[in-house]
């Protein structure tokens, strides 16, 4: 456990203040602190994440590729995934429009957890395992008043349902290297996309903040994927 609780500081995610604005069932982002970094280098980084991949979902050879930016404590995200994302995945990603890529972003070492456990099981079962950790968010999240030790059990029960061992589970939140690679991709990313609040999508290139589910159905339909 002390080496869980110490990713936080490996990390250095240090976004305390746009940790847990609250939710809203009305379209909205959770705000990126402009303090959200990691430990302060000179010069380029030299963590290489070259092998973290994409999660995927449809048609990778679709005309539309849209990439979502959350956080897995995020409440708006929750909102998201829990509502819009469902009949977006029934109308375009389950049957092909388009090309589906899911990015993790990071405001505290929660969040980094609950990414590194999504990742631990493989691509087959990261969406499966992000559906239940947005179901569960306002349970996991704010366990024993937001404690981590309380926090990495209630993520350790979700790895169990997603039928993951104890000692994989172990294995995979510990990995302080790949918490390292994961947040500096993180980083890497956002600022290729102008990322500033989550949850955020790019389509084709472009970003676009949070919005309702007739305005992305819009937005895809006039990118191509009608």
């Amino acid at each position: 456990m002390k080496r869980l609780i110490a990713i936080v500081a490996a990390v250095a995610v240090v976004a305390v203040a746009a940790w847990f604005v609250v939710g809203r069932t009305t379209p909205s982002t959770t705000p990126l602190a402009a303090t959200v970094t990691t430990q302060p280098a000179e010069g380029e980084s030299t963590i290489d994440i070259s092998d973290v991949q994409d999660m995927q979902q449809g048609n990778p050879d679709a005309p539309v590729t849209m990439i979502e930016y959350a956080s897995y404590t995020c409440p708006h995200c929750a909102n998201f995934n829990t509502g819009v994302y469902k009949q977006l995945k029934k109308d375009y990603i389950d049957t092909g429009k388009i090309n589906f890529i899911y990015r993790e972003v990071y405001f505290d070492g929660p969040g980094v957890w609950a990414s590194l456990l999504a990742r631990c099981a493989g691509p087959e079962k990261f969406f499966g395992i992000t559906d239940l950790l947005y179901a569960s968010q306002s349970t996991w999240a704010n366990a024993g008043g937001r404690d981590p030790v309380a926090i990495s059990a209630e993520l350790k029960k979700i790895g169990r349902l997603a039928g993951m061992d104890a000692d994989t589970i172990d294995a995979c939140m510990q990995d302080d290297e790949q918490a390292k690679k994961m947040v500096e991709w993180f980083k890497v990313n956002s600022a290729e996309h102008d990322i500033t609040g989550t949850p955020s999508f790019v389509i084709n290139g472009k970003t676009y903040s949070n919005m309702s589910y007739a305005d992305m159905k819009e937005t895809l339909d006039a990118a191509g994927a009608n």
